[in-house]
């Protein structure tokens, strides 16, 4: 198991194979969670947990709702459309 040392400053030196493993960078936001016998330490999330309803007002759409059925079709057609563009 790796060792490391606290600095004067309060700073602490993640080995490199834990690094690597993780793909943290120089500049990698971390979240430093206490958790009573220990720290963990977890990358940043770019960007918030958001829910469907919160973003949804962001899709510009106006007409009636489409229907299930409408909306298989399009899947439907998408992923023919797709197969058909791969073989050629």
């Amino acid at each position: 198991m790796p060792i490391t040392s606290l600095s004067s400053k309060g700073q602490v030196i993640i080995p490199k194979p834990i690094r690597t493993a993780h793909n943290w960078q120089p500049g990698q936001k971390l979240t430093v969670i206490d958790t009573g016998d220990g720290v963990l330490l977890k990358p940043v999330e770019p960007f918030p947990h958001t829910s469907l309803e919160e973003v949804a007002g962001c899709l510009k759409y106006s007409g009636p709702a489409k229907t299930l059925a409408e909306m298989e079709d399009a899947i439907r057609k998408g992923v023919k459309e797709t197969a058909e563009r791969d073989r050629s």
